[in-house]
């Protein structure tokens, strides 16, 4: 059952369009992921379920109970939804202890009880309750942050880039101690980012916008594996997007004649794989010919990048194979250890389906 329920929600500011009628449900307990470039509604989205703006047109529901409809709004400080920002806009005159109780009252018998246990609930030391937030980590403020937004028991957390400003290390552990927090005390949640990775690790379900719309909706598994196009599908990780006719559920393209997930349609289509499918083997110069149809390449640069690299490989043309774009360089993610070197002939082998987008023509 959803939880949360936006219908057709619309806002602009001005002649600018920031959301086109939107559409989205969010299951009760889950983590719910929303991301898209700059510009494409996502922060919006987040401030009209938080209460901050009050869309211009469309309903905004939570258990059932209306938060929205048009511009007529609950107010946020009634609508028991947290909210943390980026970078955790933690108050600096303030101790910790302050900042994790701001929104407690100070009368209340068992408010520093209270907030001990939410010290301990996001994994930190109540010893820390006297520092000030410049004596924190990156990753403790953004706890605290989140201890605080966690003190008045919402019903719905909503994070913001709330790990954007960390290092790459301490931004996957903070994210991944986040969320398994988030999921043992059940608290639906959504996060807005930029960041693909992020928005595929954290979340049950991914919502892909572009323009103010929701280009598309689903599992992190299933977006991205199966994209309905080329342009969500480059948004959620690097591709290889290649024209194919199809038959049968084979496709015969630049790679030569490989396995698609789509056995009814045929004729001209546009498919797609991810760099991670394609496997590399060193072909001796003297075996150049065993194989006809063999999918051939030549290794012209490659990014090293410790326990996986990034190979361009030139393909050789093949002419049993009619594609445009068999002279085409294509990138391929192989392991350091198996990596030929810059110049070698490669025997490129396909792991799995190729994706067929859903548009029909290439």
């Amino acid at each position: 059952m959803s939880f949360l329920e936006l219908h057709a929600v619309r806002k602009s500011y001005g002649p600018a369009v920031a959301l086109a009628g939107v559409d989205l449900q969010v299951p009760a307990g889950s983590r719910t992921a929303i991301v898209g470039p700059s510009g494409s509604g996502k922060t919006t989205l987040l401030r009209i379920i938080a209460g901050f703006e009050a869309p211009d047109a469309g309903r905004v529901t939570l258990g059932g109970q209306p938060l929205a409809d048009g511009p007529n709004a609950v107010p946020a400080h009634r609508r028991g939804i947290g909210f943390v920002p980026q970078e955790g806009a933690l108050f600096p005159h303030l101790s910790v202890a302050d900042n994790v109780g701001f929104g407690l009252a100070r009368n209340a018998p068992d408010r520093a009880q209270r907030i001990t246990e939410l010290m301990q609930m996001v994994a930190l030391d109540p010893a820390m309750l006297a520092r000030r937030p410049h004596e924190l980590s990156g990753g403790q403020q953004q706890r605290v942050a989140l201890a605080r937004a966690l003190a008045q028991r919402p019903r719905l957390m909503l994070l913001d880039e709330p790990f954007s400003a960390l290092d790459t290390g301490l931004r996957a552990s903070t994210r991944k101690a986040v969320a398994q927090l988030l999921g043992a005390a059940g608290i639906t949640t959504i996060l807005v980012t930029h960041d693909q990775a992020e928005a595929l690790s954290f979340a049950d379900q991914v919502a892909v916008m572009r323009a103010g719309r929701l280009a598309q909706v689903g599992s992190p598994h299933s977006l991205y594996l199966h994209p309905t196009d080329a342009a969500t599908a480059q948004f959620l990780g690097e591709t290889i997007v290649l024209p194919a006719q199809l038959s049968q559920g084979w496709a015969t393209c630049a790679l030569g004649v490989i396995a698609v997930n789509d056995g009814q349609r045929k004729g001209p289509a546009q498919i797609m794989l991810r760099p991670e499918q394609l496997q590399l083997a060193p072909v001796p110069a003297n075996a150049m010919d065993t194989d006809a149809e063999a999918c051939l390449g030549v290794v012209e640069d490659i990014d090293f990048g410790g326990a996986l690299c990034g190979l361009t490989v030139r393909l050789l043309g093949n002419p049993q194979i009619d594609a445009p774009s068999a002279a085409a360089a294509l990138l391929v993610r192989s392991p350091a250890i198996h990596i030929p070197p810059v110049g070698a002939t490669v025997q490129i082998t396909v792991m799995g389906q190729a994706h067929v987008f859903v548009d029909a023509v290439a």
